[in-house]
């Protein structure tokens, strides 16, 4: 079992499918803190009614961003996190953070990493006219959405889709996938290679994606 420090700003669709696959005996995790930057989170609300411990730091009652980021870690140390899980948190993870918990924060991200790191990613995959699209979760380093992947999951873009419609597409996968990639983490069967993560006893479908399929010979 691993135990998990939930970063959270909005909704936390995400803390949720993790709490779901917990309670359903899917995930051998425990939520030790769920933690915020936002105290109208609606993350903070879910986390109440599992009756989940949670914490609120405001930045304005810090000095710099470095003491705000050592207070936060030492909530996440004295809660006996192992593993750091990035939820919809709105504040970029700094140096504090990473050097509490080397390659032990996770972060998903709607879009097949590396294409389209950063913000309003779905708009920019319609936009570009991409015919795949998807969601990654990764280990956090010091780049923006760079760090190494550890699982992906991929849909299809349609030509009607809206960016809106794209993102509830994506996010059905990263309720499926997060979970998944924490589980291998508790398992132990996840070792970092440079840029590369290696799943033990993992597999992959050979199979080519294609999209539109279409038929000409």
């Amino acid at each position: 079992m691993v135990n998990l420090g939930i970063l959270v700003s909005g909704g936390g669709t995400n803390l949720q499918a993790i709490i779901d696959s917990i309670e359903a005996n899917r995930l051998d995790a425990s939520i030790r803190l769920v933690f915020s930057n936002n105290p109208n989170a609606y993350a903070l609300d879910r986390a109440r009614r599992h009756g989940l411990p949670s914490k609120v730091l405001l930045k304005e009652d810090f000095p710099s961003r470095e003491a705000y980021d050592n207070e936060a870690v030492k909530a996440l140390k004295d809660s006996g996190v192992e593993l750091v899980i990035l939820a919809g948190f709105m504040r970029l993870i700094t140096k504090p953070f990473l050097d509490a918990f080397p390659m032990r924060i996770m972060n998903i991200h709607p879009s097949l990493l590396p294409s389209f790191p950063g913000l309003d990613v779905q708009k920019k995959a319609v936009e570009w006219g991409v015919k795949f699209s998807g969601c990654t979760v990764h280990f956090v380093d010091e780049g923006l959405d760079s760090g190494p992947i550890i699982i992906q999951a991929v849909v299809p873009v349609l030509e009607d889709d809206t960016p809106e419609i794209l993102s509830q597409r994506i996010l059905k996968e990263e309720h499926r996938i997060y979970p998944q990639a924490i589980q291998l983490f508790s398992e132990g069967r996840l070792e970092v290679k440079g840029r590369r993560v290696f799943v033990r006893d993992g597999h992959a479908d050979a199979g080519p994606l294609e999209n539109p399929r279409v038929t000409i010979f």
